[in-house]
């Protein structure tokens, strides 16, 4: 007759004592001969042991497909770094400082595959104020790029900024960077990316790599301040 008092052993009592005592099986041999497990690959039953190899089988290819991931990653980030690198290098480049956000509009299309790009700024110095980049934001455009955070990405709902792009009428996704002299200083203009894609620039992608975009920028167009 069972003891009441005694209360009765659990699966988690059984699996901590096995675990407990190593040494269990190996004066118990036959019964982990005996054991039979279903397999996860059919229904015919298979022996621990068997069962252990295709745990660690799986584990295996779990490890091999975050390391191919890895790999992936890295070459992706090689690859930007790459392009950021020729990017920046023609600016630099660029001896005459009116070409700047041509060149900084030109090479970040060609250099990052973006379909569109329009630069535009204010509050340039006198010797710049006639060129294209420097006329046609008005001040609604000026206070929203000073009130961006950070990038705006999403897609395009007809802001005004989106009509500085060539074709406006094909840009589904839009991505509209701030350009600062310093951190928490007003907007000196807006760098706006546009794509067919809608994913391209979707509004819950990470800005961190746009971020830095605009913050590089934003430093080389800043020569054209007074």
């Amino acid at each position: 007759m069972t003891d009441p008092t005694i209360p009765p052993i659990t699966e988690d009592d059984i699996a901590n004592y096995l675990a407990n005592t190593p040494d269990f099986f190996e004066r118990h041999a036959g019964v982990l001969a005996a054991v039979q497990l279903s397999s996860p690959h059919g229904q015919r039953a298979v022996s621990l042991q068997e069962r252990q190899a295709e745990m660690l089988r799986e584990k295996i290819k779990g490890l091999e497909l975050r390391s191919a991931e890895m790999i992936r990653h890295g070459q992706e980030n090689s690859a930007i770094a790459d392009r950021l690198h020729r990017w920046t290098r023609e600016l630099l480049m660029t001896r005459d400082t009116q070409d700047l956000p041509l060149v900084a509009a030109r090479e970040m299309a060609a250099q990052f595959n973006v379909p569109q790009v329009a630069i535009k700024l204010w509050g340039v110095a006198e010797d710049f104020s006639g060129q294209s980049y420097a006329q046609g934001a008005s001040d609604d455009v000026q206070a929203f790029a000073s009130s961006l955070p950070r990038p705006y990405c999403g897609a395009n709902p007809g802001l005004e900024a989106a009509g500085w792009l060539v074709d406006p009428g094909a840009v589904a996704s839009l991505a509209l960077i701030p350009l600062r002299a310093g951190e928490g200083q007003d907007a000196f203009g807006l760098l706006v990316l546009g794509s067919p894609d809608p994913q391209r620039f979707a509004a819950d992608m990470g800005t961190e790599f746009l971020e830095r975009m605009g913050d590089l920028t934003s430093a080389a167009l800043s020569r054209l301040r007074p």
